[in-house]
Order: C-alpha cells, then sequence, then structure tokens
C-alpha cells in the first residue's frame, strides 16, 4: 500500500541526538585546497530550441560517465541525461522524467541521481537499493519557472543510463501539506541529494539534505531519513544551513577522509549567486567555510550567476559543475582544479 504524502498517521520528527562539535579551521583551509577549482572550462552543455538546462549531477556507469540535468522549456521542467568518455565532451542521450498532465507533478519533475558512492575520488557509480536505481526530484502540478507549491517525489529505473521514463512513486514523500512540515519549508521543497549510509550515523540508511522556503522568505538546507527509500521522516526541527538571507540551496554530500564535505550555492547574502561548502562530523552540525567562493561570477558566460555545484575528483583533477547564466543564456559550465583548457574541442 503506497502511503500518501497527505496522510499523517505516523508522522514525526526524528530529534537531533548529536552535540555541537565544529570543524577547526586549519582543517577548513586544507579541504579548500583539496577541493578548489579555480580553472573555468567553459559552457559544455546547452539546450535546444532556446531551452535553459540546469542541476548537473554525474555519475559513473559501466566505462562511461553520465549526467543527469534538468530542462526549462517555458512550460516547466523535465529531466534529461547526457553521455561523456572524458567528463569534457558531452552528448544528449534523452529524457527521463516528462511531463505528466494530471498529476501531481505533472508539469514540473527536476530530478537528481540518489544512493552515489560519496567518497570523495571515489567510484561515483550509483548504488542500488531493491534492484534499483533511484533518484529524487521536485514536482509541482502548475506551469511556469518554479512555480510554487513544489514538492519531493521519488523514482527508480532498472537503467538510468536510457532514455526511458523512471517509475515515480504516486505521491509526494515530502510536502507542505504534511503536518510536521517545519517554519523553512512551508511554501515549497527543492532540490535534494539522498545518500546511502550504511553505516546509520544517524540511526537510517538512507539521508536527504534539501532546501526549502516558507511564504517570502529566504531558502535554507534541511534534512529528512527513512529506512527504505519511499517514507520519508524530517529530521530535526531547524535547518542545518542557515545563511541569514537569500538562499542557501542545492546540497550535494561526499566524504573526505573522516569528514563530512556539503557542497552549495549561495546567492544575495552576498552579491549575486556562487557556490561555497561546509564541513561535518556527524552530519548534522555543519561549519561553514567564510573563505573565497568555489566558483563564482567572473566571465561572460556565467557574469550573473556560477551556483548549483556537481563537484568530483577523478584521476587527480577536480571537476566543478555548475550552472552559468551570462551571455550563453543558462547553461551547464565546468571548473577545474588544474588547467584543461588545451582539451577545447
Amino acid at each position: 500500500m503506497q502511503v500518501s504524502a497527505r496522510d499523517d498517521v505516523t508522522r514525526k520528527i526524528v530529534p537531533f541526538k548529536s552535540i555541537r562539535k565544529n570543524v577547526d579551521l586549519h582543517i577548513m583551509e586544507r579541504i579548500y585546497e583539496e577541493i578548489k577549482t579555480p580553472y573555468k572550462y567553459g559552457i559544455i552543455l546547452k539546450g535546444d530550441n532556446n531551452s535553459k538546462v540546469d542541476c548537473p549531477s554525474v555519475f559513473r556507469f559501466g566505462d562511461k560517465w553520465y549526467m543527469m540535468y534538468i530542462i526549462f522549456d517555458g512550460s516547466g521542467y523535465e529531466t534529461a541525461i547526457a553521455q561523456s568518455n572524458d567528463l569534457i565532451i558531452w552528448k544528449p542521450v534523452g529524457k527521463i522524467l516528462r511531463f505528466q498532465p494530471g498529476r501531481w507533478d505533472g508539469m514540473q519533475a527536476a530530478g537528481y541521481i540518489a544512493l552515489q558512492d560519496f567518497l570523495w575520488g571515489g567510484s561515483y557509480r550509483l548504488q542500488k537499493y531493491k534492484d534499483k536505481y533511484w533518484l529524487s526530484y521536485i514536482g509541482g502540478a502548475l506551469k511556469g519557472y518554479e512555480t510554487d507549491p513544489l514538492s519531493i517525489g521519488i523514482a527508480r529505473t532498472n537503467n538510468p543510463t536510457k532514455p526511458i521514463e523512471w517509475n515515480r512513486l504516486k505521491e509526494p514523500v515530502l510536502s507542505r501539506d504534511q503536518s510536521d512540515v517545519r517554519d523553512f519549508e512551508k511554501l515549497t521543497q527543492y532540490k535534494s541529494n539522498i545518500i546511502y549510509d550504511k553505516n546509520k550515523t544517524l540511526g537510517y540508511p538512507f539521508v536527504m539534505f534539501y532546501n526549502g522556503k516558507p511564504n517570502k522568505s529566504f531558502e535554507r538546507i534541511g534534512m529528512a531519513v527513512s529506512q527504505d527509500m519511499t517514507h520519508w521522516l524530517r529530521y530535526g526541527k531547524t535547518p542545518v544551513i542557515d545563511n541569514g538571507k537569500g538562499i542557501s540551496g542545492d546540497p550535494q554530500i561526499t566524504r573526505i577522509d573522516n569528514v563530512w564535505v556539503m557542497f552549495y550555492f549561495g546567492a544575495f547574502w552576498k552579491p549575486k549567486a556562487f557556490d561555497t561548502f561546509a564541513c561535518s562530523y556527524d552530519l548534522v552540525h555543519w561549519t561553514k567555510w567564510t573563505g573565497p567562493d568555489l566558483v563564482a561570477p567572473s566571465e561572460p558566460w556565467d557574469q550573473q550567476y556560477a551556483h548549483k555545484p556537481w563537484v568530483i575528483k577523478h584521476e587527480g583533477i577536480v571537476y566543478h559543475f555548475y550552472c552559468a547564466v551570462g551571455d550563453q543564456g543558462r547553461a551547464i559550465a565546468l571548473a577545474t582544479s588544474k588547467d584543461i583548457r588545451h582539451l577545447k574541442r
């Protein structure tokens, strides 16, 4: 029996259990030196027919790389995949979440990979659960650009590399209509990242980070947990990343040595939009980096926004994929830790 997001019989907020421990500045500086990407390669993926592309998430499957990304054509969000041999040249493959009018998510379905190997410099392969590959997505019924309200849904498939529709759950797993919705997410939930924590650091194998917003306010990042990927409980009564104004959003979790690292973007609490990070020992209490941005507007193609990170390390090079907004519209760009611009096609 599929439990609706509106069914509040078993809803509760799981309380924070750990005591705050800050990450020392010298550790934060070491992490920054490891992940920084000062070399901007440029735009690597653009939309067709004046469509906008956004929110890259990159994974390994077989001997190739794949990117899940979202497309906005003026009506709403759909989700597609692209393929690459080298993380630089990308070829679109096709859509995996399409418009389905009449559903709760009929006009908005923006997907993001889940259950990826989160180890820094690891395999970056997607892990199976119940013999399926999984994603989370933001969904909505109304046309337009991120038209409120948006909720979080879950979908699964047998093969994440094929341009075939993923099987979505019938109802959202997190929604503003639930009785336990927290103040910071009372209007809309946005992009989420789900990790498969087999050590159950928080007592649950599946941990989700996502940003949300209330009416007429700013976006902050909170948490949810699950035992089975289909029934989710909010974790903690407050957000775990809060910069006081503007936007903190689009988290991606990785693990470097014994430190959890969250890449995320900020907007409007400093000029424009940019990517930064925070560190944690327990997934709950995060020390925010206050030094240089990982990427920020500097080039014609990202002069307005350089944001929404997906960061991996492969064969000694850090690849920082992000959404760039500038003279080429809204597209996906790449910055790296080493200068690879001589490889331009």
